[in-house]
């Protein structure tokens, strides 16, 4: 796999119009794009559109190749629909970045990772189901998708990259179900606000949630009910420091410690 020039990708073959690079150790093929032109108003030309079905297996050159990952295949293209098969592990890197056309897409409980800013700019996306196969969703992953207004964070996702969910605009319910990304010990940088924006108006924390870490909802300014479950029993300093929008807060008995400055400047 080599760049052959600013905008042309030197792909190893093409089936049935979808391009890939092939493992020949494994054989497994990744579904790749054969030539993008970057515009002087900053788009970019894609040569896939409308409906994508990728397939499980490809035949090339009397050999079976297992598809397993997309990488930055429909950067900038016009497709409406794309079927993933359960052979995919791994969506990379700006996979469907910039596909403004696309408005759904159904994610299999195969695919383990989300590579950065793969759905990134993607506004017409008004839903996305995660599975509970995924582990980690790298920075800006779903940045900028303003369709959005809920999303689930299953319990099997223990890392979320900076900006993961920063500037969906109608972005107002998130629930949280793992323990580590609620209780890990957050900065000011690098709290909830950091992934999934401040505008977020409810987050529904789990029951395998155990405590809620330092800095964790610091700054999530449009906060403005949190209902705690009885599974927590720590909250962290400044957890939810500068949620100036908050009204209500619900603290379960099973909470036996609350840190310094924990709700700091809930006016």
């Amino acid at each position: 796999m080599c760049i052959v020039g600013a905008n042309t990708f030197a792909y190893d073959c093409e089936v049935d119009g979808i391009y890939y690079n092939l493992n020949e150790n494994n054989k497994t093929a990744t579904v790749t794009y054969n030539k993008l032109t970057f515009h002087q108003d900053h788009t970019v030309s894609n040569s896939y559109s409308g409906d994508i079905v990728i397939p499980e297996y490809i035949r090339y050159s009397k050999q079976i190749y297992s598809v397993t990952a997309i990488v930055d295949a429909f950067y900038g293209s016009t497709i409406t629909s794309i079927t993933i098969p359960n052979s995919v592990t791994s969506i990379g890197s700006h996979a469907f970045y910039k596909c403004y056309d696309l408005t759904s897409i159904d994610i299999p409980n195969s695919v383990t990772s989300i590579g950065k800013y793969a759905f990134a700019y993607c506004p017409g996306l008004t839903s996305v189901t995660i599975p509970n196969s995924v582990t980690s969703i790298e920075d800006g992953a779903f940045q900028y998708c303003s369709g959005l207004t809920s999303v689930t964070i299953p319990s099997s996702v223990t890392s979320i990259g900076s900006g993961a969910f920063m500037d969906c605009t109608n972005l107002t319910q998130v629930t949280l179900n793992n323990n580590i990304i609620v209780s890990k010990t957050y900065t000011q940088s690098s709290c909830i606000s950091s992934i999934f924006g401040s505008q977020v108006k409810e987050y529904i924390i789990g029951d395998e949630v155990k405590s809620i870490g330092d800095y964790a909802f610091y700054w999530c300014k449009d906060l403005t009910k949190m209902i705690i479950p009885n599974s927590v029993t720590t909250i962290g300093l400044s957890a939810f420091r500068d949620c100036t929008g908050l009204t209500t807060v619900t603290i379960p008995n099973s909470v036996t410690n609350i840190g310094d400055y924990a709700f700091c400047n809930c006016i």
